[in-house]
């Protein structure tokens, strides 16, 4: 519940000095506004009208002009089963005489799904009619995802195991998705018993531009990804909430396999969500959903690691495991591959050496130190009995042993 708190007082005064004038004039006093406690307020009251589906509530605290595009919003969200919703006003800034802008953290639930919010950062209008205020705009602050109810029209598919949402899409994909969605869950729990919720949602937006916008980046960087699983590294309980985002068009190009492939993979990323820490190098966070993803599919090192096979039987094998960097969205695609194909192959040898329970403790260990320095050196020691340069030097030896 927000804070009570009364408006802000307005008030006036004159400059005295005449020596002030000769100088400069008389400075205005600051602009009076909405008081923080006030703006939390009023959100607060729209915020529970969106949740109770109470519209004239929703629109009572709007402007008129904003009312028109308030219900359009208000209609999309009909179908998305909303479990919370709240706004964290975070600043209050006076925009000129009877106007002010506010700064909030926006976080919802999808009943059911989320034990935590998914969150973002938005900008809120506020203007002052008969000594009251409204609000005149709701947008994502500067580099802050929209939502994909501001897309269009939501329709939802409900699986055994996940919650799929989608814009401008047929509902026979959305059905496929949701079932694709259902088979990965049970995969994954398969190689890792870690404490996660075991069911998933997936978002999908109308084309790789919306969904660039859903992520809050451009769309040049997703055009070949076909999806991507957002959320805090480390979260706890309650960490804002994953969502896997599908690119409906790099997805639509892909077959059956291909398809279950990427939907087990990012899955595996929300189920390790809580050990992946910003001590967990992204081969292994990567290489480790892409052993999952391709467990038990029969797939040979060399249909699943064209790129690096090609690496090899050129003698241009990688020297060293793939750095962050090399994982980047939107630059050589075959480099891309490659750090992928790279990150897998090292887990493979883990699982094959050490067994499929030390690969899932190592992950952890990994994950589990308190800073990248050494986070690396310290489970190589403690789980598998190796150091770093025997491990680059054994799967250097793996990827010619299985592409070459």
């Amino acid at each position: 519940m927000a804070d009570q708190g009364s408006g802000a007082v307005r008030g006036g005064g004159a400059c005295l000095l005449a020596a002030l004038l000769a100088l400069g004039g008389c400075a205005a006093p600051p602009e009076s506004g909405p008081a923080h406690d006030e703006v939390q307020e009023l959100l607060d009251r729209h915020a529970e009208a969106l949740l109770d589906r109470d519209e004239p509530g929703y629109l009572a605290d709007l402007d008129p002009a904003l009312a028109p595009a308030a219900r359009t919003e208000f209609d999309r969200l009909a179908e998305v089963p909303l479990g919370g919703v709240r706004y964290r006003v975070t600043d209050v800034d006076m925009a000129g005489e009877g106007r002010a802008t506010a700064t909030a953290e926006l976080g919802y639930r999808i009943k059911g799904y989320d034990s935590g919010p998914s969150t973002t950062e938005r900008v809120i209008g506020l203007t002052e009619r008969d000594g009251r205020w409204y609000v005149t705009a709701d947008r994502p602050a500067e580099g802050a995802p929209e939502q994909l109810w501001q897309q269009g029209r939501v329709e939802t598919v409900t699986g055994a195991r996940s919650l799929v949402l989608g814009v401008g899409q047929s509902t026979e994909r959305l059905r496929e998705i949701a079932a694709a969605a259902d088979r990965a869950v049970p995969a994954v729990g398969e190689a890792w018993d870690g404490n996660w919720a075991g069911r998933i949602v997936v978002l999908v937006p109308e084309s790789v531009d919306a969904m660039g916008r859903l992520l809050g980046g451009p769309a040049a960087s997703y055009r070949g990804i076909a999806a991507v699983t957002t959320g805090q590294l480390g979260g706890g309980p309650k960490a804002p909430a994953d969502r896997v985002i599908v690119n409906p068009d790099a997805y639509g190009t892909l077959g059956p396999f291909g398809r279950q492939l990427v939907l087990t993979h990012e899955t595996t990323h929300v189920a390790t969500r809580v050990q992946t820490t910003r001590a967990t190098p992204v081969w292994l966070s990567e290489g480790f959903a892409d052993h999952v993803a391709y467990r038990d599919s029969g797939r040979t090192p060399a249909q699943a690691a064209p790129e690096l096979r090609r690496a090899v039987r050129a003698g241009d094998a990688p020297a060293a495991l793939p750095e962050d960097g090399a994982f980047a969205f939107g630059g050589d695609a075959d480099a891309l591959a490659r750090a992928y194909e790279s990150g897998w192959l090292a887990c493979e040898m883990v699982a094959d050496r050490w067994g499929e329970e030390e690969l899932a403790a190592f992950y952890r260990a990994v994950g589990a130190h308190p800073a990248r320095e050494g986070a690396l050196e310290k489970a190589l020691h403690d789980v598998l009995g190796t150091t770093p340069e025997r491990f680059t030097a054994d799967w250097r030896s793996y990827v010619r042993d299985r592409l070459g």
